[in-house]
């Protein structure tokens, strides 16, 4: 089934601050709209409007038809305990609800409640548009071509977290809906899973695909698939309808910027010189009456005359500037834009060799990282490749001295001090404050030092006291990010630090990327930032074994 989506005059909020309000969008089957923004703008809260999980401020929502059936596949895939990978799947592609919709209305059917039938015969419509009937089937082939060899009946919290990513994306390309609403869909898969996933959006284009809408900060994923972008813009409290694609956008976006600030300076410098020549206007009437009574004989009706005649012009000049000042459209000026400006400490340089491995051996469970004989130099930057599960973060954590190796030797050199982001943002998962959670990071800063370092990357004061747990991804990760400037390094290890950081905060990591002059270990899968960030080697890890180029 084909669906339109209309969304009219759409508003929405937290308490007293705006998110984003007047939106108007229609989405049409086969469109795939990119929907951007600065974290916080609101674009989670918009997919879960459109999924009508959560009513607007103000504003309509329609869909056509009212039958049609609407995914929403969040952010983080929540591993539910006790669930297996056959009811994740299930559950993610809408057949677990629609089973049960459909049990309950064979219950009623037998027991000869009124309507029973229409009712029944709805629900198995909708259980057989979500692929229910052979979803089983089709289960086993998706996750087998996903890389996920694992028995449907394996509990999901058994799963690593490559594996977890895999099962969110069969789930994904398992599922049937007319409407498509992808929170992050890119984030921890690898290269083979972004081309999988790409496929499938890019499968979705055209008159009688789904009609998609999907958050992404990956670049080059929004460049290959979307064909309208919606700015949900938090700075200027405005919402753009870009059509066309990713790059498009960017190139539109920025004329209208230019256009924008060029049409405020145009009018400022309008309003001033009006504003300047009706002061003066002013002033020449006060001179006038001040010579007026200086200097004029009760007698002189002539000049009384002619300098009342003259006041009166000046009077007259003085009206008809206010009354332009006053007919000038008002141009609002552009609002600034928050700006993460980052930069990361450089501790003194280490020693020559900053981590080396020698017949490096690790044992975990059935899976074998090395033999691996390797060193990172002082000043290398390297980017880490490889699949998920393929031994990425063990050898990271073998390098850092963290993982015990079984066989040879492995660690770090001498005079390293490490500054990381490690794939969970671990640090900030706890429950303790996020201001206490970086205050024990730098246990020489004033609460004050901290709380100023936390603002200046987006985390202000209605942060800092929350448990760092209940943060977002996104903030965990700046919070992160903080963390680099606020300890002096001189060994970054970033393990997929673009993951839920919106554009502007990538772009911002990558300017201090180039500019950071100590060693650099990158694990990503951000095709962009691998073609952006200034490396020296790369190293790539498949099934346990590194090879270097």
């Amino acid at each position: 089934m084909s669906a339109t989506v209309q969304a009219t005059d759409l508003a929405a909020g937290h308490g007293s601050r705006v998110l984003f309000s007047g939106l108007d969008l229609v989405i049409a089957p086969g469109d795939v709209v990119g929907l951007v923004g600065a974290n916080g703008a609101g674009k989670s809260t918009l997919l879960r409007m459109l999924a009508r999980e959560l009513d607007p401020e103000e504003g309509a929502l329609a869909v056509s038809p009212p039958s049609a059936t609407i995914g929403h596949l969040p952010q983080e895939p929540d591993r539910r305990e006790g669930e297996t990978v056959g009811a994740f799947l299930a559950r993610r592609t809408g057949v677990t609800a629609a089973q049960e919709a459909m049990d309950a209305a064979a219950e009623a059917l037998g027991d000869g409640a009124p309507g029973a039938d229409d009712t029944y015969a709805a629900a198995l419509d909708r259980w057989l548009a979500l692929g229910g009937a052979d979803l089983d089937e089709r289960s086993g082939e998706v996750a087998a071509s996903v890389g996920l060899a694992v028995d449907m009946q394996t509990p999901m919290t058994a799963l690593s977290g490559g594996q977890a990513a895999r099962a969110g994306l069969a789930a994904l390309l398992l599922s049937r809906y007319d409407v498509l609403l992808l929170d992050e869909p890119t984030n921890d898969l690898d290269l083979d899973g972004l081309e999988r996933l790409e496929r499938f959006v890019q499968g979705l284009r055209g008159g009688r695909g789904a009609s998609t809408v999907i958050v992404s900060h990956d670049r080059e994923f929004l460049a290959r698939t979307v064909t309208r972008v919606v700015e949900l813009d938090l700075a200027q409290q405005q919402v753009g309808v870009y059509d066309g694609g990713y790059d498009s956008y960017l190139a539109e976006r920025d004329v209208a910027r230019r256009h924008a600030r060029e049409a405020y300076e145009e009018y400022d410098d309008k309003l001033g010189g009006l504003k300047d020549r009706a002061q003066m206007q002013r002033n020449w009437m006060a001179q006038g009456v001040r010579n007026a009574r200086r200097k004029s004989p009760d007698n002189d009706k002539i000049g009384r005359n002619k300098r009342a005649e003259t006041s009166e012009k000046q009077a007259a000049k003085a009206r008809q500037t206010a009354k332009m000042i006053e007919r000038l459209d008002v141009v609002e000026e552009p609002r600034k834009e928050w700006e993460l400006r980052m930069t990361i400490a450089a501790a003194p340089r280490s020693g020559a060799i900053v981590a080396s491995m020698s017949g490096a051996v690790v044992h975990r469970g059935s899976f074998v990282l090395g033999p691996i004989d390797a060193q990172v130099d002082w000043a290398d930057r390297i980017t880490i490749t490889g699949a998920n599960g393929s031994g990425k973060t063990t050898l990271l954590g073998a390098l850092l001295g963290r993982i015990p190796v079984d066989e040879g030797s492995a660690g770090l050199g001498s005079g390293v001090r490490v500054g990381e982001i490690d794939q969970a943002r671990g640090l900030f998962l706890g429950s303790a404050s996020l201001a206490r959670s970086f205050g024990e990071a730098v246990p020489d800063w004033a609460e004050s030092d901290v709380r100023t370092l936390l603002a200046k990357f987006g985390l202000t004061g209605d942060h800092a006291p929350r448990p760092a747990a209940s943060l977002s991804p996104g903030e965990r990760t700046r919070a992160a990010l903080a963390l680099l400037q606020a300890r002096e390094v001189n060994l970054l290890v970033l393990d997929e630090p673009t993951n839920h950081l919106d554009l502007p905060a990538i772009e911002q990591l990558e300017s201090a990327l180039d500019s950071f002059g100590g060693t650099v270990l990158l694990v990503t899968h951000d095709r962009r930032m691998l073609d952006t960030v200034r490396t020296t080697r790369r190293w790539n890890v498949a099934d346990g074994k590194l090879t270097q180029s």
